[in-house]
């Protein structure tokens, strides 16, 4: 609304403009879910551009919303790397889902922060509800509590928490200093968010080993066993082990059954990174490659990798959450209330006080998916992933370096006769050359020293096509990049 001075006023977008201006909104993300895929993934941009497009200071005076709209169209958009995009490959292959952007569009007008049940007493019991609702899917025990989290590096710097909790009950009160060192072992495979979390705890890198893998990239036991040995007869106690169901460079599994009793016998807490590969347990063919994770302690889920659902939304799985909230719980005058002790408070599990209505969009896609829905797009992904794997084991230029168990392929170009350092120079000039096209986005990872290409299937328009067409444009780019 103008004021007298033709300024905009300092008010709040009048319910009429919301209305008329949400109307448009909405229409654009229709359109651009339908059509992402005629978009460039990886934008014609250089570093800079965007932020040379935009003024260097905030407006004076307020500007129309028209105006902002038609900023992120002209300058924000064409900035963007489209993870929507049915061509996008890289890291692991997402979807925001149709539900899942209504429910975080509801969430953003709801404005709701579900710190303590009182505070939004349906945004608590939902998130316990869709929570359990996943659990079942996958198959845990009941006796695992669920919570929602932003992404997996905090439902794991949690967990890790709660380990430390059960290592030195002590810590709560009087701190890590003057305590016996602790350590906690992760496959050389895992994420860089579990030794993050380590350093966060006080356990300082030192806190934190990494064990060798096998042919198969998965954490060796009888490795594990020795470190925790060699450790404890060091005066080092072990606090946890965390193996991955789902590694980010390969997606192997660590064999989390023979794992866990080893860790038990060290008094060792058990975390499974299960960010990615966690949803592969709602298939049932698919479901024994988790086989043990349900002895664990803790289990982290990202929904918004593999299930369809806008980033951000982590799910933490406890089976001893009242260790979580000894860690955590702090409650101040201001927060008390007479349903104490009664009901869930979601600010004892973690560090935020403020918590975001999660779980309203992942209700959202579990209730339009249902288990057939989860179960067919998961399977094809698979399914289009092997096939990948077995164009790239037919041509004789090409090797698959890692197993394909899931959705990612790890394949490079290396004909007979190639030299390891020359086909590392030709794998990344193919990986700029790919991502470069604006036809397809791919990532990197490297084994056993020597660049290798990763392709993630996980996106619920990908279809065969669009993995033929990536197939083609690798073989071109390889092609090119030789003849150069």
């Amino acid at each position: 609304m103008k004021g007298a001075s033709g300024s905009i006023s300092p008010g709040d977008l009048p319910a009429e403009d919301l209305r008329r201006l949400g109307h448009e909104v909405a229409d654009w993300i229709a359109d651009y879910v339908a059509s992402v895929g005629d978009l460039r993934v990886f934008p014609d941009v250089v570093p800079g551009d965007v932020r040379r497009s935009l003024p260097a200071a905030p407006p004076e005076a307020g500007e129309s919303m028209e105006a902002a709209l038609a900023d992120f169209r002209d300058i924000i958009v064409p900035g963007v790397t489209h993870w929507n995009h049915p061509a996008f490959f890289g890291y692991f292959a997402i979807t925001g889902s149709g539900p899942g952007i209504l429910g975080e569009m509801l969430s953003a007008a709801l404005n709701v922060n579900a710190m303590v049940w009182r505070s939004s007493p349906a945004a608590t019991e939902l998130e316990e509800v869709a929570t359990d609702w996943l659990r079942q899917l996958v198959g845990l025990p009941d006796d695992f509590d669920g919570v929602i989290n932003d992404t997996a590096s905090h439902s794991t710097l949690y967990a890790l928490a709660a380990a430390r909790e059960v290592a030195y009950p002590e810590v709560h009160d009087g701190g890590l200093f003057g305590l016996p060192r602790g350590r906690v072992y992760a496959s050389e495979h895992a994420h860089s968010s579990v030794e993050k979390a380590v350093m966060t705890l006080g356990f300082g890198r030192s806190g934190y080993r990494t064990i060798p893998s096998d042919d198969a990239f998965r954490m060796r036991t009888d490795a594990l066993e020795a470190a925790m040995e060699e450790d404890e007869a060091a005066g080092i106690r072990p606090v946890a082990v965390v193996p991955t169901l789902g590694t980010t460079s390969v997606t192997s599994l660590d064999p989390v059954g023979e794992i866990v009793p080893l860790a038990r016998a060290h008094g060792a807490w058990v975390h499974v990174d299960a960010a990615y590969g966690g949803p592969a347990a709602i298939v049932p063919e698919l479901r024994p490659l988790l086989s043990g994770w349900e002895g664990a302690d803790s289990i982290v889920i990202n929904p918004h990798k593999w299930l369809f659902t806008p980033t951000d939304c982590s799910t933490l799985y406890c089976r001893r959450p009242g260790v979580l909230v000894r860690a955590f719980s702090l409650i101040p005058e201001y927060l008390r209330s007479t349903e104490q002790g009664d009901v869930k408070n979601l600010m004892d599990y973690g560090v935020a006080l403020g918590r975001r209505f999660r779980a309203l969009k992942l209700w959202f896609v579990l209730r339009w998916f249902g288990r057939d829905g989860i179960v067919a797009n998961i399977r094809e992904h698979v399914r289009l992933a092997r096939l990948l794997e077995s164009w790239a084991d037919a041509s004789e230029d090409w090797e698959v370096a890692a197993p394909v168990p899931l959705g990612l392929v790890c394949l490079r170009h290396a004909p007979p006769r190639m030299s390891d350092e020359r086909a590392d120079d030709i794998n990344q000039l193919i990986l700029d050359r790919v991502n470069g096209s604006g036809k397809a986005f791919l990532s990197h990872t490297k084994l056993h020293g020597r660049l290798v290409l990763r392709v993630a299937v996980g996106n619920l328009k990908t279809t065969e096509r669009h993995v033929a067409a990536l197939w083609d444009l690798l073989r071109e780019s390889a092609a090119a990049a030789t003849s150069d």
